[in-house]
């Protein structure tokens, strides 16, 4: 006789966890579901296992906006280490090479940075998860196989220096989605010429979630009982808030929630991408026409 595997639960919020340092993001996940036995989780953009901090993960009807905070700006505190080159760019890799440091003054170093700020353009590293050809590039660098990648462009709003001393450089800096903090290490030891690494990275904002709203694995197996856990959990539609809401009568929800559209001219709301409710409960995602049409485009199964 097969036993059936006992069914998880239908849990449906955003967690906002402190990842430890070692632990994949996917092993991270995987510790927060068992604690919610939730069937169905995601989160929303990987931490190296050598970074540690902000990694918002997605359960139940959650996974759907887990893209919408995946294409979010980021912020950093890295520290780097000039003078050592990796295979890896981080000290988790196999060092390639070592140099001398050249003496800098915090003049010097200020005008490096300014030359990363702004819109520029990144080579991705091949220890990343972007696919060639179906493989991701870091199981191709496993086995000592380097392929062209194409340069992205991607947005540096800051990098401050906070501390520099005794050849190790930590950096406050905000970013666009798709930045490898690895290569901007790699790139400003490159500029200054004597190449660099990462020390360690922690993650401290995903959009407008902040680390200090985050929880460590640790303290959720201290919750007392479940109603606590579940405390920890924000709502499906905390990401959107950024989105202009409006709120739809029974009968405007059904025909929503079954696919049509509905006018609302008389409603005043502006074109764009909106959030749904019925009364409280949220809906949906939807977007208003230029002919002041709601079109449903993402409905939540919530109520």
């Amino acid at each position: 006789m097969v036993r059936r595997k006992k069914p998880g639960r239908d849990v449906h919020g955003i967690l906002l966890l402190d990842k430890r340092l070692g632990a994949s993001s996917n092993r991270a996940l995987q510790e927060v579901r068992r604690l919610y036995n939730a069937n169905k989780a995601g989160h929303t953009g990987s931490l190296d296992p050598l970074a540690t901090g902000l990694l918002p993960l997605c359960f139940g009807e959650a996974t759907k906006v887990s893209a919408f905070l995946l294409g979010q700006d980021k912020r950093y505190q890295v520290v780097i280490q000039l003078g050592v080159v990796t295979d890896t760019g981080d000290a988790e890799g196999s060092v390639l090479a070592t140099c001398e440091v050249p003496k800098i003054n915090e003049k010097e170093l200020t005008e490096y940075l300014k030359e990363f700020e702004g819109e520029i353009e990144q080579i991705p590293p091949m220890y990343s998860a972007l696919k060639h050809q179906g493989r991701k590039l870091y199981e191709l660098a496993r086995l000592g196989q380097t392929v062209e990648r194409k340069a992205r462009r991607i947005n540096i709003y800051s990098i401050h220096c906070l501390a520099y001393r005794n050849e190790l450089l930590t950096l406050d800096v905000s970013c666009s989605k798709g930045t490898y903090i690895r290569t901007l290490a790699e790139d400003i030891g490159r500029k200054i010429g004597c190449g660099a690494m990462v020390k360690t990275l922690r993650r401290i904002e995903v959009d407008r979630f902040c680390l200090s709203q985050a929880y460590t694995l640790e303290q959720l197996q201290g919750k007392e009982n479940e109603a606590d856990l579940f405390q920890c959990l924000l709502p499906v539609d905390e990401p959107l808030s950024i989105l202009p809401a409006i709120r739809l009568k029974e009968h405007q929800a059904e025909r929503i929630a079954n696919g049509n559209q509905i006018s609302v001219a008389d409603d005043q709301i502006e074109q764009g991408a909106v959030r749904m409710y019925i009364e409280q409960n949220f809906l949906g995602i939807g977007e208003v026409s230029e002919d002041a049409r709601l079109i449903p485009k993402r409905i939540f199964n919530l109520i």
